[in-house]
């Protein structure tokens, strides 16, 4: 059966709920996901032209904060490095983007994970959003 919004599953067949449910469109490949942030661990949100521009290198922030495949995301519009161990390697890093010439709150932010646990965080680029 199809209706006005494409194909309606479970329309008229046994044991089903009644009414229409719709089946889900496959998602975007080309759509960025959002980037989850854990509680209680910094991290550092960049925005991806901004980090490109700076001249600083991943393997440079690999080198300093020894960082894992997963500390280091770029999705969309954004780069985010974390969850950063230590206080000393946040403070360290921003140097390095500010000496680059990048911008605290311009080009990129700090997100402490002061949150609760129960609170799932996540971030996405706003020119990421159709």
């Amino acid at each position: 059966m199809t209706g006005p919004a494409g194909p309606v599953l479970g329309a008229g067949s046994p044991g089903r709920v009644p009414g229409p449910v719709r089946a889900v469109p496959r998602p975007d490949p080309s759509f960025p996901m959002p980037l989850s942030l854990p509680a209680g661990r910094p991290a550092l949100v960049i925005l991806r032209e901004a980090f490109e521009r700076s001249g600083v290198t991943r393997a440079a922030i690999d080198a300093r904060l020894g960082l894992t495949a997963d500390e280091f995301r770029v999705e969309g519009t954004l780069v985010c490095i974390g969850p950063i161990p230590e206080d000393d390697g946040m403070q360290d890093l921003i140097a390095d983007l500010e000496d680059a010439g990048l911008t605290y709150f311009e080009d990129f932010f700090e997100l402490t994970g002061n949150w609760p646990d129960w609170l799932s965080v996540f971030v996405m680029g706003r020119g990421d959003v159709a």
